[in-house]
């Protein structure tokens, strides 16, 4: 069995577990995924008796700084967190010098795995699972945990309908300082769900997470995203400039005042947004008592990444001084030769 080899841990860890394979007092039952930091598995625990889902960073991740803190980040979040709407930790520990996280394993269907089999989803059921995952962030946002990366991949629903809320592995902490992935963009979060402010660079607040959840709330009622493109760049191009379509008018029948409560969670500006995840839910619960007068703003004044943080201008910038150093240099070269 792997776990009680002797063979060096470099080689270990970059083996893909197999069904069977024992790792410390695990046994490895199912492949669930793999990340750009860790492989996922379900596994049984021989000392619980129970099937537990582990977390194995892969090789390239630990040698990595920054991915390595989030990675101690996430095993923080849910070692600390107790809510039925979040994924239990159930500790960590390190074999063959390789650290590894243990959650709760999930019986249930991935949000995203709903959407695409049934979305558009009925507005019952929505406000029902939409208002679950608030009261659950909510409480993270109570304990001083900002998710960052909501989105159907990352919500579980079990049978009985409670959502759970996984992967708090670019969460932001009070005390976590800001760190960035060695080969990734320095914003943090998923294209389609991030907020204007993430997109700029910002590190996000409660208000991020309340933008996501609109985003997901208006993509299970519509059976599409409010905004779509080819590429990475379009995409962020609408969240941070192009008007959020009323959903009401996207799908018929739905009724404004439901349409009121996603426009005003995925307001442009931070400000405009619902204030905290309780006061989201509040509407969630009692959606005829919501005034309807936000549709008529639509989603605010366009933002624009302001030109001295665009990407593009900065690699011109660097581009130019460096050219700039190298003609000064030559020149005082010559100078000294002449």
């Amino acid at each position: 069995m792997l776990g009680n080899s002797s063979e060096p841990t470099a080689i270990i860890n970059a083996m893909m577990f197999q069904i069977g394979d024992q790792f410390d007092h695990f046994q490895i039952r199912i492949h669930l995924a793999q990340g750009g930091m860790a492989d996922i598995y379900r596994a049984y625990d021989f000392i619980s008796g129970k099937e537990v889902v582990l977390k194995v960073p892969n090789p390239q991740m630990i040698g990595d700084p920054a991915q390595y803190e989030r990675f101690q980040r996430e095993l923080e979040v849910t070692n600390h967190l107790s809510h039925p709407a979040i994924q239990k930790g159930l500790g960590s520990g390190q074999f063959n010098r390789t650290p590894y996280l243990v959650t709760e394993y999930v019986d249930g269907r991935s949000l995203r795995d709903i959407i695409m089999a049934d979305a558009p989803l009925p507005v019952e059921r929505v406000l029902l699972l939409i208002e679950k995952i608030a009261d659950g962030m909510a409480y993270c946002h109570e304990n001083e945990v900002i998710h960052r990366d909501l989105k159907p991949e990352n919500i579980l629903v079990r049978s009985d309908g409670q959502p759970i809320i996984i992967d708090f592995g670019l969460a932001l902490t009070r005390d976590g300082r800001r760190v960035t992935y060695a080969n990734l963009t320095a914003t943090a979060g998923t294209p389609d769900y991030m907020s204007p402010e993430q997109i700029e660079g910002q590190r996000g607040d409660e208000r991020t997470d309340i933008y996501a959840l609109g985003t997901m709330m208006f993509e299970m009622l519509a059976g599409r995203l409010p905004f779509v493109g080819d590429s990475y760049q379009v995409v962020v191009t609408q969240h941070l400039q192009a008007p959020t379509p009323r959903l009401d008018r996207i799908k018929p029948g739905i009724a404004p005042q439901v349409a009121a409560i996603c426009a005003r969670a995925m307001q442009r500006s931070p400000e405009d947004r619902y204030a905290s995840m309780r006061e989201f839910a509040k509407d969630l619960r009692q959606p005829d008592a919501v005034d309807t007068s936000i549709l008529e703003k639509g989603t605010g004044a366009a933002t624009a990444v302001p030109f001295w943080k665009n990407n593009t201008f900065q690699a011109v910038l660097i581009g130019v001084v460096v050219l700039l150093l190298i003609i000064i240099l030559a020149l005082a070269a010559q100078g000294m030769r002449s």
